[in-house]
């Protein structure tokens, strides 16, 4: 095989959030403070700090521990609330514990916890509608900003425009407020506020996509007609990785997702001259650089 040129997206890897939370991370595991000795406090995470898993096994490595949940940590730890973000009840919990907890949610997601905590507040009275995976720790760290019950009744999750259509229709009469996950698609939020729409008599559009996500999705485009193939490398759970996947595919560009270097098939590079490099926003330079030299050997 002859390969003549490799193109990395120019937005790919570690967005403004990631970087801060793995630096914080990497700082305090670095430090004396991060050494469990004697009353020093040993470092932990709520789940995986980021979606990728070589990135997390190199923490690790340095002596972070990971909890399950926050009944997973040991009363007075350090304990590093992760971009995603995490529910007031848990970080609260960790306090009452004596934890000592940086909270290094991502701005953006906490721009749109803040949005959903004011919107269906009772004062307010809207019903919020969230766009994004119901299953994502995003999604359930935004819910978990709401503190109040009855405000918590008013907020629904849909993945796409049926789900928006099926909302009863005693939620959406009045006056809604949609709020996205930040690594959606700005064209499906807006496909969902353009159903909501005709359904409501009030609706309020909070477009809390990050713009890294933004910008790691039009590079992608950018991308198209110019190469053979396009390799997409991120963590297998990273939900923007996964879309500048989808958005390469409908591109018309023939798509490989990996993890890791390893995962390189060499029979689907077979033929392709020109090779496209895009990564998500968990996917740390170093691997970036090494995928390319791999190909370039090629």
């Amino acid at each position: 095989m002859e390969i003549r040129e490799i193109i990395v997206a120019e937005h790919a890897g570690f967005c403004f959030g990631v970087k801060r939370a793995v630096d914080g991370i990497t700082a305090a595991l670095e430090g004396a403070e991060g050494r469990p000795v004697g009353d020093r406090p040993s470092v932990w995470s709520i789940g995986m700090p980021i979606h990728n898993q070589g990135e997390v096994a190199r923490l690790c490595g340095m002596g972070l521990h990971i909890a399950d949940d926050a009944d997973g940590v040991p009363d007075g730890a350090r304990v590093f609330i992760r971009a995603h973000g995490e529910s007031l009840a848990v970080i609260q919990a960790l306090r009452d514990r004596g934890a000592e907890v940086s909270d290094m949610t991502c701005p953006f997601v906490r721009r749109a916890q803040d949005y959903a905590a004011e919107f269906s507040s009772p004062s307010v009275g809207y019903h919020v509608v969230l766009l994004g995976d119901v299953r994502h720790p995003e999604i359930r760290s935004i819910i978990g900003h709401v503190e109040d019950d009855e405000a918590r009744g008013r907020i629904d999750v849909v993945s796409g425009v049926e789900d928006a259509l099926n909302l009863p229709d005693d939620s959406v009469a009045r006056r809604v407020a949609l709020i996205s996950q930040t690594t959606q698609r700005e064209g499906l939020l807006a496909a969902v506020a353009s159903a909501l729409v005709l359904r409501t008599k009030e609706l309020h559009v909070c477009n809390t996509i990050c713009r890294a996500t933004v910008d790691r999705q039009n590079a992608v485009r950018r991308l198209a007609g110019r190469v053979d193939g396009l390799v997409v490398i991120g963590g297998r759970e990273s939900a923007n990785t996964a879309k500048l996947s989808d958005i390469g595919a409908e591109a018309g560009m023939d798509v490989l997702r990996i993890e890791d270097v390893g995962e390189l098939d060499w029979g689907w590079l077979s033929g392709k001259h020109r090779i496209g490099i895009a990564a998500g926003a968990s996917t740390p330079q170093g691997l970036i650089t090494e995928l390319r030299n791999k190909i370039a050997r090629s």
